[in-house]
Order: structure tokens, then sequence, then C-alpha cells
């Protein structure tokens, strides 16, 4: 919470060292969080891919921390709850399986909300000292499963990718009119 939640590195509490820590996104290169910083923050790190440019839905080289947050939490209003489901050993390597999850009740670049549980799963690896602060994280994940559920619903007749396409009508009574 604190890498998403705190804009000066010296305020975490939780980490070892914040020159020094990385985290890394299925097998890639670890990354610090000055990295981190440069490629637009939490979301866009968490959303890396090796996908063509005309293939991605969500392309993290062209999000903004500023713009990766306002589509995140337009979609996600109540949140995007993390929920470790099992934790595997203890420390100092501290493998978990996790849940991310919320419901769509916001558009998703042009994506209208369906008001749908969109969730994904995957596995976490903390490394920490003996003072249980982290040192590293290691996550493995498919952001696919994240983004399949945020793109179900059809984009905007317009082809935008606007934050502000609405639902379309669903009401079979209204429909017929």
């Amino acid at each position: 919470m604190e890498m998403f939640h705190k804009t000066c590195f010296a305020d975490n509490k939780t980490l070892v060292d914040h020159n020094t820590y990385t985290k890394s996104l299925n097998g890639r290169k670890p990354i610090t969080l000055e990295e981190t910083r440069k490629i637009g923050g939490g979301y866009n790190s968490f959303l890396q891919t090796s996908l063509p440019k005309e293939l991605r839905g969500y392309d993290p080289d062209v999000e903004t921390v500023e713009s990766a947050h306002l589509a995140f939490t337009t979609t996600f209003p109540r949140g995007f709850a993390v929920e470790v489901l099992q934790v595997y050993s203890g420390p100092p390597v501290i493998p978990y399986k996790f849940r991310h999850w919320g419901y769509m009740e916001g558009p998703f670049k042009g994506h209208p909300p369906t008001g749908e549980l969109v969730e994904f799963f995957g596995i976490g690896i903390f490394h920490v000292d003996e003072k249980m602060k982290v040192e590293k994280v290691e996550f493995f994940f498919d952001r696919g499963e994240l983004l399949g559920g945020l793109m179900r619903g059809p984009k905007g007749s317009d082809g935008s990718t606007s934050s502000t396409t609405e639902a379309p009508i669903s009401c079979p009574f209204l429909a017929s009119k």
C-alpha cells in the first residue's frame, strides 16, 4: 500500500532501504523505486508488456502516473482490494498466493462499466530482513486476467478511449421504443 499512497520514498516504513529495494514482475529484470517512478508509477510497472502497441488495451508506455491513477480509481470507485489467500512459508522468503479484486463500476478506456466482479490471482514473494523489512518483492500474474475483465463491454461507438463513456441501455422495454 505504501508504494501507491506515499509520494516520498523515505516515508516508506516497510522497506529495508528505499535506495536498494527492488520489485520484479513475471521474471523480468527487477526495478527500483526510482525506475518505477520513471515508467509512470505502480499501475504502469505492474502492467508492463511485450505485446505489440496495436494489441495493447492498456499501454503503460503512454500512461502517466496521473492518467493511470485516474483510470483505475474511476473504474473501481470503491477500491481494488488485495487479499492474501495463502502464505506458503515464513521468513526470510515469504511466498504467498493473492487475489486482487473489485467491481467495475466506472468506465475503463472507453469500455462502459459492467458492475461485474473483476479479479485476478497471482503469487508474490517477499524477501525480508531480520526485522521483517522488505528487501525485494517478486510478483507473478497474468495481466490479461485483469485487462480482459475490464474490456468485456463494447468500446464506445466512436472508438474513443474517453473515461466518460456511458453504459448502453439494457432494459428490454426501453430498447424496443
